[in-house]
């Protein structure tokens, strides 16, 4: 991918979807709508290519990991070195309980399949909410499992807010009454740098990405979801943005779309965004299933904090313990 890093503007990236919609790319020199397309062989160097999965997943797991295999075979095609699943990528239940009901543990045959797609197509898979097995028969972890490119389950993180939330003009959500929440911040080490791993409503604690970059050095973040129709019109982009500012981290979001059910349907609108703020894939449609894909630049990381180095300017926590009002 072609990059111009400007200090105090937009990086200019070229994202890249299914269809190859073109964007215009802006810049304090106005527009720039005649860059290299990111396959060109001028693409730096230190990039690598991610893509970021949308789907509207069901009751059904064969159904949904027929469509999460061929979104695999063409995120490969593509170039990804990871792809990133939604937030029950495998499953979302019609009924109270049905996920609880085809919950398994890490090494089942469910996530075992996963597993032989990573290793099949040599790509990383970031998978994004799965239904693992929890420590008593009622419950699940909401659990995001990251797979190396040889199959094997280098990374774990489960869910640590729970969304029991009655939406304003929606339904009421409890996912604690099947979920147990998890009590680990993680981390993990891959091809696209440090990966801090997130699911759904953490997206709306800041302190979580907080402590993933500033104490675990992540960066990139990842936030797989399946937000509501509402809270998605409301506060997705701007909350996704804000994270990939505030920490100065890509952000990495595939989202669930659509009705999966009589009761419930996903807002959509899978992202990918750079330490700067700049949205850098999209779909082009909301609603489809698909892949966006986009060169994350290592260096841009690195270009950002060093000109605006928070990192060292922000106070510890000490500092508001101690501060009077």
């Amino acid at each position: 991918m072609f990059c111009l890093h400007l200090i105090g503007a937009k990086s200019l990236v070229r994202p890249i979807s299914l269809g190859h919609r073109q964007e215009k790319l802006t810049s304090p020199f106005g527009s720039l709508s005649a860059l290299p397309f990111a396959g060109d062989s001028t693409m730096a160097a230190n990039t690598v290519r991610v893509a970021a999965a949308q789907m509207t997943s069901i009751n059904d797991l064969v159904v949904n990991f027929a469509t999460c295999s061929r979104l695999v075979k063409e995120a490969a095609a593509a170039g990804a070195k990871l792809l990133c699943f939604p937030e029950a990528f495998s499953f979302i239940g019609a009924r109270d309980g049905e996920s609880v009901q085809i919950g398994e543990p890490l090494d089942g045959p469910i996530m075992q399949k996963y597993c032989f797609l990573a290793r099949e197509s040599s790509i990383w898979l970031s998978l994004g909410g799965f239904q693992e097995r929890g420590s008593d028969d009622e419950h699940v972890c909401n659990t995001h499992v990251i797979v190396d490119d040889a199959g094997e389950i280098i990374s774990t993180y489960r869910k640590i807010h729970l969304f029991d939330v009655d939406v304003p003009g929606g339904r009421v959500y409890k996912e604690s009454k099947y979920t147990e929440a998890g009590k680990d911040v993680v981390v993990a080490d891959s091809p696209i740098g440090r990966l801090g791993l997130t699911v759904c409503y953490d997206l709306r604690f800041p302190e979580l990405y907080q402590l993933l970059r500033f104490r675990h050095g992540a960066q990139v973040l990842l936030v797989p979801s399946a937000f509501t129709k509402l809270t998605g019109e409301a506060h997705w982009e701007i909350l996704l943005r804000a994270r990939a500012i505030e920490t100065q981290c890509y952000v990495i979001a595939a989202a669930q779309t659509g009705k999966h059910n009589d009761k419930r349907e996903s807002y959509g609108d899978t992202l990918i965004i750079d330490p700067w703020g700049t949205i850098i894939g999209r779909l082009p449609d909301r609603l489809s299933t698909g892949i966006c894909i986009a060169d994350i630049d290592l260096s841009l990381i690195d270009s950002v904090r060093e000109k605006m180095p928070i990192a060292k300017q922000r106070m510890p926590i000490d500092f508001w313990k101690a501060a009077s009002l």
